[in-house]
């Protein structure tokens, strides 16, 4: 239930749980999402390209960056549990606009490391807290809906932002560094909606929940630690897109046909994000999931077969189901697995697990990825596969042994 005082009362045009937080924290996500999405699909060319960075670097980086991410969101998450949630939101925002700033900077690799630590830090430190408000007063049976509109609003500047740099590109006569510097405005003003954002401790609600929040980790409920150890798995095999992407342009895409491939693939995700989280509400979030990893095998296995560089419009934009039908649905099912007062720390360590799975996941792929990157891709994809066919029936077992 809302608390008194955090939100207006709800009138019959407005959804119960589209509440002021919702609204503007997918501005604010819309911004830096247009930001980040303008430079990532042409990231790993630049590295590659014009810094001559080997592949391996490529997936390094990456995975350093959602490493040091994974840290933050443990400790972030944590945080948003003892304190007022909108500095830390806004201290993240912040320092993914640095980030960008370095790497329009940057003449080496080094630097772009750098960079996207940086950037990912400022992920790993907006992430828990901003989920803990997003849910702040919403039913646990209606969070699918507030995940998949974030999650839509989010990715729809992950739609404008690539189509915007392809723009960019061609009137620009195909440079890429100003690129990185326009990238900087959306980010900046990100930063400033934050200062939008209601949040109930920064306005004087009291100090209970602080004492409540010191509680242990190994206080979560056992259920929680069951999702979170099935979804860690599963992440072990979940490389960074930035390597998909390399995928596509040595298949024989331009950069253009790179960015243009990957705003259709965000289009399909902002498109069904909200559907695949409203349907999370009426059907097990488990089988929603599930349906997100058969697009992930699909994605995976299709640009580790294909040959021929149009065929990735095919491929990507499938593989679009399976952020839709993952991420939002993923944190919407953490969400129900713990009570209100734990919703950072239960957020962060999630996000910050699987965050470091990723990291190893990148690092491998890029190490066993070769003159093509099929054979990580063929191996992920099948692993994700067979996962798909079995997570329903896991979830039901454990469900049933509670």
């Amino acid at each position: 239930m809302t608390e008194p005082g955090t939100e207006a009362p709800p009138d019959r045009k407005r959804p119960a749980w589209l509440t002021r937080n919702v609204k503007v924290l997918c501005g604010v996500s819309f911004l830096q999402d247009a930001a980040s999405e303008l430079l990532y699909p042409i990231l790993p060319i630049f590295l590659t390209v014009v810094l001559g960075a080997p592949p391996a670097v490529v997936g390094a980086i990456e995975g350093a960056a959602e490493g040091a991410a994974s840290l933050t969101k443990v400790a972030a998450g944590r945080l948003a549990d003892r304190f007022a949630r909108r500095p830390l939101i806004g201290a993240g925002y912040g320092l993914a606009a640095v980030g960008k700033l370095l790497i329009a900077l940057a003449t080496g690799w080094p630097l772009v490391l750098l960079a996207r630590v940086t950037d990912r830090l400022g992920k790993g430190m907006r992430g828990a807290p901003r989920d803990a408000l997003l849910v702040e007063g919403v039913p646990s049976g209606q969070r699918g809906k507030v995940f998949g509109l974030h999650r839509a609003a989010d990715t729809a500047g992950a739609v404008v932002g690539p189509l915007v740099g392809l723009v960019l590109y061609e009137a620009l006569d195909h440079r890429l560094r100003p690129l990185f510097w326009i990238a900087v405005i959306p980010a900046v003003a990100s930063v400033a909606l934050v200062a939008a954002v209601r949040d109930p401790r920064a306005e004087g609600a009291g100090r209970s929940s602080t004492r409540v929040a010191r509680t242990p980790w190994r206080s979560l409920p056992r259920p929680y630690w069951r999702v979170l150890g099935v979804l860690l798995a599963f992440n072990l095999v979940n490389f960074p897109d930035a390597l998909l992407l390399l995928r596509a342009h040595d298949l024989g895409l331009s950069t253009a046909g790179v960015v243009g491939a990957y705003a259709v693939y965000n289009l399909v995700y902002a498109a069904l994000s909200y559907p695949a989280g409203a349907l999370s509400d009426r059907l097990p979030r488990s089988l929603v999931f599930a349906a997100g990893l058969a697009f992930f095998a699909i994605g995976y296995l299709g640009l580790g077969l294909i040959h021929s560089p149009w065929l990735v419009f095919v491929v990507l934009p499938l593989y679009g189901g399976f952020a839709a039908c993952t991420d939002g649905v993923g944190k919407a099912w953490i969400s129900t697995l713990v009570p209100d007062h734990q919703q950072g720390t239960a957020q962060g360590l999630y996000q910050g697990a699987t965050g470091a799975a990723v990291l190893l996941a990148g690092v491998w792929a890029g190490l066993a990825w070769g003159d093509d990157g099929h054979l990580p891709l063929l191996i992920s994809g099948g692993i994700g596969l067979v996962l798909a066919g079995v997570l329903p029936a896991i979830a039901r077992a454990r469900t049933a042994a509670l």
